[in-house]
C-alpha cells in the first residue's frame, strides 16, 4: 500500500468509504458555487473521506453538464486551504489538455503545502468544446494521454530522470522539478481514457469508473483485478466509483432509476451500499447533480445514518 495518509485512509481491500463530487448543484446549465465551501466543510465535519473536483475549461452552451466553474488546480488549493485534513481528488485532470511538466508542478505544489491529502485521478478527456478551443485534436487524446501520463508518472516518481519527448526535454544532469512530493502521490485513471484494461491495471495505483449496474460492475471489478495481481503481483489498487443520488425525505423510498443512479431512500440506499462493497468498490463518491432536496439535508442525512457504516479508516499514531 502506498505511504500517502490520504491514500490510506480512504482505501482499503474488502472496504468501503463515501466521498461527494462538487459542486453539489446546477442552476440550468451553470454549476452553483456559492455555498460549497459551507458544504465543504460540513463534509468534512462529519468524517466523509474524500472531495472530488472535475477538470472542466469550456461551457458547451449545448449541454446540461457543465459540472465545474473554476479551474481545477486553483479551486481545489482554495478548498484545502480552508479545510483541514480531508482527501482531495481529482475526477479527473484532463492530461491532452495540459502540459505534463505543469502538471507534476501542479501536484507537487499542491503535495507540500497541503502534504498527502492530493488523489489525483487522470483523464483522457471527452469534452469535444475543450479541444476546440485549446486547438489539441480529441481524435489524439488516447495517444496524447499515455504519453503525458508516463512523463508525469516519471516526473513524480523519479529522483532526477531525463526526459525526451514530443512536449520537452528535461535532462536530468543539469535540470530538476521543484518542489518534490512529500510522498507518492497516487495516480489512477478514470474510466477507460481510451486505453485497455490491460494498461489501466498496469499503469495505475488505483481505477476510477462511472456507474453501473451491479452485474456489470462486479465482472468489470473481477477482470481489473485479475490482471492487476498479474502484472503487480501483491499490490493493492484500489476501485472508485461515482453514483448519482436523489435522496427521498421517505426513507423507505424504493429505488427508482435516474441517470448514473437513483431515486430512493436511506433504507435502501444503505442496502445498496453495502452490495458495492461486497464487488470491490473501495470507495465511492455522491453526485447529487439531480437531487431535488438541499444538498446540506442529504448530507446530513448521509453523515447521520449511512455514514457510520462506511467510516473513513482510522490510522495508527505512527501513520
Amino acid at each position: 500500500m502506498l505511504e500517502h495518509r490520504a491514500y490510506k485512509k480512504m482505501y482499503q481491500k474488502d472496504k468501503m468509504t463515501l466521498g461527494f463530487s462538487l459542486p453539489t448543484a446546477k442552476m440550468s446549465k451553470t454549476p452553483i458555487m456559492e455555498n460549497q465551501l459551507q458544504l465543504a466543510r460540513k463534509i468534512e465535519d462529519f468524517g466523509f473521506a474524500a472531495l472530488w473536483l472535475r477538470d472542466v475549461t469550456i461551457q458547451n452552451l449545448n449541454i446540461d453538464d457543465n459540472g465545474q466553474m473554476y479551474d481545477l488546480w486553483i479551486y481545489l488549493t482554495y478548498l484545502a486551504a480552508h479545510t483541514k485534513h480531508i482527501a482531495l481528488g481529482t475526477s479527473s485532470v484532463v492530461l491532452p489538455l495540459r502540459h505534463p511538466v505543469r502538471v507534476a508542478k501542479e501536484a507537487t505544489s499542491i503535495d507540500r503545502l497541503f502534504p498527502e491529502r492530493l488523489i489525483m485521478g487522470v483523464a483522457s478527456g471527452d469534452r469535444d468544446k475543450d479541444f476546440l478551443a485549446l486547438g489539441v485534436s480529441q481524435e489524439k487524446s488516447g495517444v496524447l494521454f499515455r504519453e503525458n501520463y508516463q512523463i508525469l508518472d516519471r516526473l513524480l516518481k523519479e529522483e532526477n530522470p531525463t526526459i525526451q519527448s514530443n512536449v520537452g526535454v528535461i535532462n536530468g544532469n543539469d535540470m530538476k522539478l521543484i518542489p518534490k512530493p512529500v510522498s507518492f502521490i497516487p495516480m489512477m485513471a478514470s474510466g477507460f481514457s481510451r486505453q485497455s484494461i490491460e494498461w489501466i491495471a498496469e499503469n495505475g495505483d488505483g481505477w476510477i469508473q462511472y456507474p453501473r449496474s451491479l452485474e456489470q460492475q462486479r465482472r468489470l471489478i473481477h477482470d481489473y483485478r485479475t490482471l492487476a495481481e498479474l502484472k503487480a503481483p501483491g499490490v493493492f489498487k484500489p476501485f472508485t466509483q461515482t453514483l448519482f443520488i436523489d435522496l427521498s425525505e421517505n426513507p423507505d423510498q424504493v429505488p427508482i432509476n435516474i441517470p448514473l443512479g437513483y431515486h430512493l431512500g436511506r433504507n435502501y440506499l444503505l442496502e445498496l451500499l453495502y452490495q458495492f462493497q461486497a464487488i470491490g468498490v473501495n470507495h465511492l463518491a455522491f453526485v447529487l447533480y439531480f437531487a431535488q432536496r438541499p444538498a446540506e439535508e442529504i448530507i446530513q442525512e448521509l453523515g447521520e445514518e449511512i455514514l457510520p457504516y462506511f467510516p473513513t479508516h482510522e490510522l495508527t499514531a505512527k501513520e
